[in-house]
């Protein structure tokens, strides 16, 4: 169901077609610096595509035209489109591809780019709202804009027509943003209420190698595990296609020296899709539990889970007999000499129903010190 990624190679010109006349068209993307200044903090954090033959390439990878939903066509929420060069980009496919598109964007400078899309295209409703804040989908729920959703219930291992695109932002809120939509995945809450939702997302090279680290590996966190447990994750396109960026995005880099250059505008960017697993590791109602659990371990993530243990809780050592027990069967042992960060998805499944089952387990699951933060 879900294809590999799109491994496209320049020249574009001869795979898509010219844009439609009838679109409102941006500023070629020479003129981008004048008229899409970067100044505020806001926009410094933000990186949108510009170059219009990468848009339709994201477009076409990110809403192909040979899915189950086809026939029926996709409503599309798009966050943080920027001026929207891949809203058009996604406006180019036939109805049969794209249904409806809900842009949310904020900003003034954008929404005048934006707000014309309306007037050319009745597929259109721009939100003037942030995709960062949790009451612009209830929004969007309440104003009817998704009343044609089809909604596929996970036990049909089929999907919903509504897919999520977004360019992820820079900084912390966009780290806390892609984490908390992983995290409703097992909950079936947000978009996930109408069935395994695809998120189509540009994100930073930071955010992406933290995301699909494997076990054993430095940037191995909390995000890969959660990510890995809930949804099959993919590029959609090869990320040489994406660079260099000052080819494809805006602002310009190049990014800013010094330790946290990293994560600034301007590092190399991946596109990637997700789909949630019908069947999910971290059962409903269990979220709190392996994020608590998570979140104490990986301050040790360098240290042998034997030793990590107590950090859940006092006395939690007694949990390794759980896990190593001869009375266990051999393949639902874990082995408590690995360190934390090289913990596999097997070994978090089998410790996390080992804490379920310790009748000493915490009451509240809740973190209150300062200890650590969402992404160590």
């Amino acid at each position: 169901m879900f294809s590999p990624r799109l491994c496209l190679r320049r020249p574009l010109a001869r795979a898509f077609s010219s844009s439609p006349t009838s679109l409102p068209s941006l500023p070629p993307p020479p003129e981008w610096r004048k008229q899409f200044p970067w100044v505020t903090l806001t926009r410094r954090e933000r990186a949108v595509v510009k170059n219009p033959d990468t848009a339709r390439a994201l477009a076409r990878a990110f809403l192909p035209s040979n899915t189950s939903t086809n026939d029926r066509g996709r409503v599309v929420v798009e966050a943080f489109p920027g001026p929207g060069a891949l809203s058009r980009a996604m406006l180019e496919l036939p109805s049969s591809s794209l249904r409806k598109l809900i842009i949310l964007e904020d900003d003034e400078l954008f929404l005048k780019h934006l707000k014309p899309l309306e007037e050319a295209d009745p597929r259109v409703t721009v939100v003037p709202m942030s995709g960062h804040d949790w009451d612009t989908y209830a929004h969007i729920q309440e104003q009817g804009l998704l009343k044609d959703v089809e909604i596929a219930p996970w036990e049909e291992n089929s999907l919903p027509n509504l897919h999520f695109v977004a360019h992820l932002n820079h900084n912390v809120k966009g780290e806390q943003l892609i984490a908390q939509l992983f995290r409703c995945i097992p909950e079936r809450s947000w978009l996930f209420q109408y069935g395994r939702v695809p998120m189509s997302i540009l994100m930073s090279d930071w955010v992406w190698t933290r995301l699909s680290a494997p076990p054993g590996s430095v940037r191995r966190c909390k995000l890969a595990v959660v990510g890995e447990a809930t949804a099959d994750i993919r590029e959609a396109v090869d990320p040489d296609y994406l660079a260099p960026y000052d080819d494809h995005f805006h602002p310009p880099g190049p990014v800013g020296k010094g330790s946290t250059s990293t994560r600034k505008v301007g590092q190399p960017m991946h596109a990637i899709t997700s789909i949630p697993y019908a069947e999910q590791i971290i059962q409903r109602g269990m979220t709190d539990q392996w994020d608590y659990c998570l979140r104490r371990l990986f301050v040790l993530k360098s240290t042998k889970l034997a030793d990590a243990l107590n950090s859940l809780a006092p006395g939690a050592k007694t949990l390794i007999d759980a896990l190593t027990s001869p009375t266990v069967p051999r393949e639902q042992r874990v082995n408590v000499n690995k360190k934390v960060g090289a913990l596999n998805i097997s070994d978090w499944a089998l410790l996390m129903r080992a804490f379920n089952n310790w009748p000493f387990k915490p009451q509240e699951l809740m973190i209150t010190d300062a200890f650590m933060s969402e992404y160590d």
